[in-house]
């Protein structure tokens, strides 16, 4: 195929007079690194014998923090101003998965026309609407959130769909593909970091890219680009993360990388989130979240007694009536040099330690013997013991306020808890809700800041518990995945949500963890 050096200068040209927006390199020309000046002179410089370009799809794949964004407005502006004078009337839309995202591109768009006089003279950014027009060939770009799939009258020239593997559904990027139908060189641009749903439409454009990369199909309209490590590397060496991270030590820090991977190291359900947001490895969705020997190394001394009268916020996991109760109890460090204490509480119906069908029947039996498990009698938890524990506790500690699921807020036992004077509240379960205390959880852990006392009941949840990731990295606890029950985790969480939601700002906030 022809390579026209003209039309690839021309883009590579064109980028760099605008400057960058963020951070360090805010107000200095994009000069476009290597394995980017690759990219923009292959794309627009490789043309059919019609002298069309060649490539109609692009598809970059690259880990977080390698100046995705940054690119992906550069390269929305180079097809509004200069493209479009090819094909006038063009529209370009940067497509992302909610209207957060979608306003990264185009507020970085526009910062870009603003630190620039002549572009600025020469087109109409309207903020609220998230639309830049070009007066002079009658085009515009438009950012877009997924929601906006079902709306009609696209014609796209250009496409640019930033972190593809955040869309939960193919809805939006059929409809802006369909669109480009008429365009004579139409353009499609997806960058993304990987993800780990592969029934998604981005695994589908990985596996084409990948196929196309090693040979397996030939689409010369399709341009992939993958930067990764191998499942076989050693994903705590630099080397592996210099292969995956074109732009480390550039945008990227490696000082930073060696923070999140000791973290990783401590935390497994890190590991999956740091292989996919920094080596760009397609992981699964499920992850054991809580290392036992960081677990077994915060036990320290919960001694009930000396916690009489102190301030603390509670955790119901009610459950079903034939399973097991949790109540957990979160006590905040009142000084520095202080951890928070946990104190946990858990029940279950009499017959369950004897069931056969229990496969955890013998462990049961022995920590009811040593006191750690109450029963009460039948095939059901008598809520009535519950009750009794919650106000006991309630009485003799200061216990502000608690939390239940929000499904279980309704239930009987949490409206009589309410009727003694308990302030009782109703907590979800999705990422919203729970995505902010696990957080602080893992905080708190990877500080050495907690003492949960040993509790064995506790410690064996803590081991079972596995954890889904939505696809910005946030945790929520899973029950079907994981082995065993979970419930006294939940209840911690849940737990650990209100004490913080009472502090004017988490302490590990502000300085970090300090030691891993």
């Amino acid at each position: 195929m022809p390579f026209n050096k003209d039309r690839a200068e021309e883009a590579v040209r064109f980028i760099s007079l605008l400057e960058h927006t963020k951070g360090r390199w805010s107000r200095q020309p994009f000069i476009l690194e290597p394995w980017q000046d690759k990219i923009v002179r292959d794309v627009f410089g490789t043309l059919r014998k019609d002298g069309k370009r060649q490539y109609r799809t692009v598809y970059v794949e690259i880990p977080r923090k390698n100046g995705k964004t940054a690119l992906a407005a550069a390269l929305a502006l180079y097809m509004l101003f200069i493209e479009s004078q090819n094909d006038t009337e063009a529209e370009v839309y940067s497509a992302a998965a909610d209207r957060d995202q979608a306003s990264l591109v185009f507020n970085q768009a526009a910062s870009m026309i603003r630190n620039n006089k002549t572009l600025l003279k020469k087109c109409h950014i309207v903020d609220s609407t998230k639309r830049i027009v070009f007066h002079s060939t009658n085009s515009f770009y438009r950012a877009i959130p997924a929601d906006a799939a079902s709306a009609h009258g696209y014609n796209a020239s250009c496409i640019i769909v930033d972190e593809l593997h955040t869309q939960a559904k193919r809805d939006l990027v059929d409809t802006l593909i369909t669109s480009q139908g008429a365009r004579e060189e139409p353009l499609a641009i997806f960058l993304t970091t990987a993800g780990y749903d592969k029934n998604s439409i981005c695994y589908e454009y990985h596996e084409y890219a990948r196929k196309i990369l090693e040979g397996n199909i030939k689409d010369d309209s399709f341009y992939p680009v993958i930067y990764k490590a191998d499942e076989k590397d050693d994903w705590q060496s630099i080397k592996t993360w210099r292969k995956a991270n074109p732009n480390l030590g550039i945008t990227i820090n490696e000082d930073f990388l060696k923070q999140e991977a000791r973290k990783a190291a401590q935390v497994p359900a890190y590991q999956n989130t740091f292989k996919r947001l920094y080596l760009n490895i397609w992981t699964q969705q499920h992850s054991r979240w809580i290392d036992t020997n960081l677990w077994d190394e915060q036990a320290g001394m919960v001694v009930e007694d000396d916690l009489k009268g102190r301030t603390c916020y509670g955790g119901l996991d009610l459950a079903s009536v034939s399973d097991m109760v949790a109540w957990v109890l979160t006590f905040p460090a009142e000084k520095d040099s202080e951890k928070m204490k946990v104190l946990s509480r858990f029940w279950c119906p009499e017959n369950k330690i004897y069931d056969t069908n229990n496969r955890y029947k013998d462990q049961y039996q022995k920590w009811a013997k040593e006191g750690f498990l109450k029963t009460t009698p039948g095939d059901y938890i008598d809520y009535k013991a519950v009750k009794k524990q919650v106000l006991e506790d309630a009485k003799k500690f200061n216990l502000k306020d608690m939390n239940v699921d929000r499904l279980f807020q309704a239930h009987q036992l949490a409206g009589e808890l309410e009727e003694e004077g308990l302030t009782v509240l109703g907590m979800g379960q999705g990422f919203m809700s729970m995505a902010k205390p696990m957080k602080d959880l893992e905080r708190l852990l990877l500080a050495r800041k907690i003492e949960h006392g040993g509790n064995p009941v506790l410690r064996w949840m803590a081991d079972n518990v596995s954890v889904r990731q939505d696809p910005a990295g946030n945790l929520k606890p899973d029950k079907a995945s994981s082995q065993g029950k979970i419930d006294g985790i939940v209840a911690l969480v849940m737990a650990l949500d209100r004490a913080i939601r009472h502090q004017k700002k988490s302490v590990y906030e502000d300085r970090g963890v300090r030691s891993v």
